[in-house]
């Protein structure tokens, strides 16, 4: 496997497969959860079409066609968040960060040499914030679903770099709270540069480690908390633990473990 390969694993693995025109809708019907075992499905967050061993590379989106992808799990089977919550944080925080960035790429497109810096600038910032925005949400939203129980290779893997599985989980939930009332998100990453899972505290949505995979991703924005659970930031974090869908974390560390080995070669 080479270089480019590798870097196909890794946005495959994430945010690159191409919304379908049946989910054009921002609040397009839910899909069920793939089940353990399964063959993958056709579309949705983190789903490919490459067979398996081939080169997986993502496709392009042309600039200012960005669609929002619907929700991969019934939302109203989540525990601790209601329908009402998710629904309005996938219609509106999610979907609006998907139609400014078509906004802002439209914008870039008209820009020219005589374009003042400063436009520029302006515009290259928003790009970075709502691309990140777009592809946090789309992993927060895929790692959701599930039955919230740890299993499989991510389970022993935080445990031995953790020291316990009990030991990672107060981390990461201490860097949840320590943006409650504020704009960020934690995030459980492999470190390409290290190749050890860290967990991360990254605001807004132009902080992040520049070279890793995220393999867990919590929003901390009290728009996905606030309806359900006013400023109680830790009731929320508590209602995440118990909707974490595991398998997708382990299909995205697996995908990585292979990416950075490809890239270390």
């Amino acid at each position: 496997m080479n270089r480019r390969e590798a870097l196909g694993l890794i946005a495959t693995g994430t945010v690159c497969s191409v919304m379908t025109p049946s989910g054009t809708s921002a609040s397009g019907a839910p899909t069920a959860p793939a089940t353990p075992g399964a063959p993958a499905p056709a579309a949705g967050p983190g789903a490919s079409a490459v067979p398996a061993g081939a080169a997986a590379v993502p496709a392009g989106v042309a600039p200012g066609q960005h669609r929002p992808k619907p929700l991969p799990f019934d939302p109203t089977k989540l525990r601790g968040v209601s329908e009402r919550l998710i629904v309005s944080h996938h219609d509106n925080n999610y979907a609006g960060a998907v139609k400014n960035l078509n906004k802002v790429e439209e914008e870039l497109a008209r820009v020219t040499a005589d374009t003042p810096g400063f436009v520029v600038g302006g515009l290259k910032e928003r790009e970075l914030t709502f691309t990140n925005s777009v592809i946090l949400h789309e992993l927060y939203f895929a790692n959701l679903g599930g039955d919230g129980q740890a299993g499989g290779r991510i389970a022993k893997d935080l445990g031995s770099a953790f020291g316990s599985l009990a030991r990672w989980e107060e981390q990461f939930r201490s860097t949840g709270m320590s943006l409650a009332g504020g704009s960020g998100w934690a995030i459980l990453d492999l470190n390409f540069h290290s190749g050890d899972l860290r967990t991360y505290w990254s605001g807004n949505h132009t902080q992040a480690l520049v070279g890793g995979q995220p393999l867990l991703v919590m929003d901390m924005y009290e728009h996905a908390y606030q309806m359900d659970y006013g400023a109680e930031a830790a009731k929320y974090v508590d209602a995440f633990f118990k909707n974490i869908h595991w398998d997708e974390v382990n299909r995205r560390l697996e995908r990585a473990r292979a990416a950075a080995a490809a890239l270390a070669a």
